[in-house]
């Protein structure tokens, strides 16, 4: 099994006010890896700093590395639009665009000029709509508002719009957590498929989101990595009396 990610002594800072410390990881290719803790413990943080959306924010600043199949995204010379096609990133909430399905997820492929013709366009959408579970409810009605979707649907087509572009990792920031159960086990169900061909990175509060769907799992606390096993080992035998402490409910 390859590293697709990995982190090391990874610092991470708000102006003075340091968010992350000292972080070691390994984020396996082709798996789920959870990151859970209380909230304001930096997992969501360090999901950004993964493909540098937090570039945006002024007066941050890093240190260490993180390595993308063995190149630092940090680098100098890194295209960070590039490192983002091959990084997506699925937000909290559903988000699509105020347009039709069809351009919600013929959007990144147009923009890098992906498809040569309006066929290989289809094509795109098709499959990414396929990939995504979505397909059948919507192959009638791509020309339809996207905000006509519920709200499970809505976030499987965000999902399909980030694989359009062929990433290599999908970033998923709480992705359930505005979602009926229904459409929870849905969206989990469909991480499972998509693992098969990308690497996944969740976000997630609930604990048994993070049991059920991952194959590893990181208990951050107060910017600090306390622990990371694989996820059966760290919710059934925790190293740390602080990871066993929050599983269970004792911290929080």
């Amino acid at each position: 099994m390859n590293n697709k990610i990995e982190v090391h002594n990874f610092n991470f800072y708000y102006g003075e006010f340091q968010a992350l410390t000292q972080l070691e990881m390994v984020i396996r290719e082709r798996r789920i890896t959870a990151l859970i803790g209380p909230s304001g413990c930096g997992k969501s943080t360090f999901l950004r700093c993964l493909n540098r959306m937090n570039d945006t924010i002024s007066g941050t600043n890093v240190e260490g590395e993180i390595l993308l199949d063995g190149q630092n995204i940090y680098a100098p010379e890194v295209d960070v639009v590039e490192l983002r096609q091959r990084i997506g990133m699925v937000f909290q909430r559903p988000n699509p665009f105020p347009q039709s399905i069809y351009d919600n997820v013929a959007f990144g492929p147009r923009v890098l000029s992906m498809a040569r013709n309006k066929a290989e366009l289809d094509e795109m959408v098709r499959s990414s709509l396929q990939s995504a579970a979505l397909w059948d409810e919507v192959k009638h009605r791509l020309r339809e508002p996207a905000l006509a979707l519920n709200p499970g649907q809505q976030q499987r087509l965000c999902i399909a719009r980030a694989i359009a572009v062929k990433p290599d990792v999908i970033l998923m920031d709480e992705p359930c957590s505005a979602l009926d159960p229904v459409a929870t086990l849905s969206v989990e169900a469909l991480m499972r498929e998509l693992a098969e061909n990308y690497t996944i990175v969740i976000v997630t509060h609930n604990m048994q989101q993070a049991a059920r769907a991952s194959d590893y799992t990181g208990f951050f606390w107060l910017g600090e990595l306390v622990e990371f096993n694989d996820t059966s080992t760290l919710f059934s035998a925790p190293r740390e009396a602080l990871t066993e402490a929050y599983i269970t409910g004792r911290r929080g």
